[in-house]
């Protein structure tokens, strides 16, 4: 995930304190809030709506978690 420079991260906000006030990145370890949004309307995986690339869900630390690569480019129906 990279490294996070929120400091409503307490991480980030205890390691700034600790270097007196110079933001300290620290690594990325998302706090998910709510649901994914938009998620694929027609395509279920265990009866709920697939990710698509173009989602993203909001993080506690201020972030947005989002999709570089969602896995499959092309669906087949049989």
């Amino acid at each position: 995930f990279g490294m996070c420079s929120s400091l409503a991260n307490p991480t980030v906000a205890a390691a700034t304190a600790a270097a007196l006030g110079v933001l300290t990145p620290m690594p990325c370890v998302p706090a998910p809030v709510g649901t994914w949004v938009p998620p694929a309307p027609t395509t279920l995986v265990a009866g709920k709506p697939a990710l698509a690339s173009g989602a993203v869900l909001t993080c506690a630390w201020g972030g947005v978690i989002s999709l570089t690569f969602p896995g499959a480019v092309r669906t087949n129906v049989s």
